[in-house]
């Protein structure tokens, strides 16, 4: 299951695009927290442990204790982190105020396990999903989703009805979506030149 962190935040006054660039500039990541219950309050971290927070996750989805300067303790779920397109640096976080019985929506990466049989038969696997929209209680949240790929031969899938989530975890997805699959060696050349040898084929001539 996930660790919480502990990230300490301050409270801020509603600024324009030009101050909340200083305050950028200054070493603070703006950042809001809402909620059911919760009035929305616009709060500052330091960027430079937000930062390091983000490195050692897996993902973005992070359940934090934020230490609120005169405000106290809250649980809180990163709910979003908006980047600069081009430097990738956060620009804002947005914290969604919960309680350990308030059930969450995150998107969790999935990872493949195991060698299957149909790759050592010369198949390529590929995998159409890398992370795996679930709801759960907050103590529920996994880190990351494992499943094991061993079993599927060539031109078999691994869907979402066929793999087991941790306990108190469920997917949002349907039950056909497909995880991964492994595919026929060359069968996509071949359809390919199939298909460009039937367009090249002129049509026979229509009977006077």
């Amino acid at each position: 299951m996930a660790n919480k962190q502990s990230l300490k935040a301050a409270v801020r006054a509603r600024t324009g695009s030009g101050r909340l660039n200083q305050m950028r500039r200054e070493g603070w990541l703006p950042s809001v927290i809402y909620g059911r219950g919760t009035d929305n309050q616009n709060l500052k971290v330091h960027a430079k442990t937000f930062a390091e927070m983000l490195a050692k996750s897996s993902s973005e989805n992070i359940l934090v204790n934020l230490d609120i300067e005169g405000a106290g303790t809250r649980l809180a779920f990163l709910q979003a982190v908006h980047h600069d397109a081009l430097s990738g640096h956060a620009l804002h976080a947005d914290f969604l105020a919960i309680d350990e019985n308030t059930p969450i929506t995150a998107h969790i990466p999935a990872h493949l396990t195991g060698e299957a049989i149909g790759v050592k038969a010369g198949g390529l696997l590929e995998q159409y999903i890398h992370a795996i929209e679930i709801t759960c209680l907050p103590n529920d949240l996994p880190e990351v989703l494992e499943f094991d790929v061993t079993h599927l031969g060539e031109g078999d899938s691994l869907h979402i009805a066929d793999v087991t989530f941790p306990q108190g975890v469920r997917a949002t997805h349907a039950a056909d979506v497909v995880i991964a699959h492994v595919g026929k060696q060359g069968s996509g050349a071949d359809e390919l030149e199939a298909t460009a040898g039937a367009a090249a084929t002129p049509a026979a001539p229509a009977k006077a």
